[in-house]
């Protein structure tokens, strides 16, 4: 073999290993800003309607609020003994919408809005919030059509409602009257009265009527603090799949431009 052969084989071999190098420097990057910094997420039902919809994709920044084991790739658990099991963050606000894990499946995530803190006092009372005996306002908007995940569409009305201490928001509320439950469980518009434990929050969907949430205790019920993710923070790409995916012809028309890089509040 001749010099200039072995040369360009040198040549070719090196270039390969300087390849598999920068693939292997770009996953790690991409792994480690996805553990401690921001990592994407889909939004598969309408439980969060009018705030997020079927089809959002967002990001959702980890260091808000510190990190727990579900911060981290295979939930190892290294936070045991820190308090609430997470370190280096803070504490969550009332009206901070959040990804974390269910709790009777850790490998299933959800979003909801943080409604209730330790120590509060949280009940529904004929389709209406209280928080520590006071009725949350709220103002009526209009009527609203939501579409489920499953492409149903049912006319419901949207109200801004304000959490003591937190954002004003939308919700939906088909209705005040009607009993909704979870398996017969509860009637969301007249629960009990929850006490949120220490170390707990209490979750609720902004689409009141459609959303399994803490007012279910069976179910969801209050959610560990060990068990947030981090805070939704923008969303960065949405998609409304009213056509089957292969008729890439209404692609375009399908995404919902609007809604690109809009903050989640």
């Amino acid at each position: 073999m001749s010099a200039q052969k072995k040369a360009l084989r040198t040549q070719a071999s090196s270039g390969w290993i300087e390849t598999a190098k920068t693939l292997v420097y770009a996953g790690l990057i991409a792994l480690g800003v996805r553990t401690v910094a921001v990592e994407p997420f889909n939004i598969p039902s309408g439980s969060m309607i009018p705030t997020l919809l079927v089809g959002d994709f967002l990001f959702v920044s980890k260091y808000t609020y510190g990190y727990s084991r579900y911060s981290i790739p295979f939930n190892p658990p290294l936070f045991g003994w820190t308090k609430y099991g997470r370190m280096l963050g803070s504490f969550p606000h009332r009206g901070d919408v959040i990804v974390f894990r269910f709790t009777k499946d850790t490998s299933v995530d959800y979003v909801k809005r943080v409604i209730g803190l330790p120590g509060d006092h949280i009940q529904v009372k004929q389709g209406q919030l209280y928080i520590n005996n006071t009725l949350v306002p709220r103002e009526p908007v209009g009527d609203y059509e939501a579409a489920d995940e499953n492409g149903t569409r049912v006319l419901t009305k949207e109200y801004i409602e304000s959490l003591p201490d937190g954002p004003k928001h939308a919700i939906l509320k088909y209705s005040d009257e009607e009993r909704f439950d979870v398996g017969n469980e509860v009637d969301a518009n007249n629960t009990p009265e929850y006490v949120v434990p220490d170390g707990d929050l209490f979750m609720m969907g902004d689409n009141r009527d459609n959303s399994s949430d803490s007012r279910f205790q069976n179910s969801l019920g209050f959610v560990p603090l060990e068990n947030v993710v981090g805070r939704a923070q923008f969303i960065f790409f949405s998609f409304d799949s009213e056509h089957p995916w292969w008729q890439f012809w209404w692609w375009p028309v399908e995404v919902r431009w609007s809604r690109l890089l809009q903050g989640v509040r």
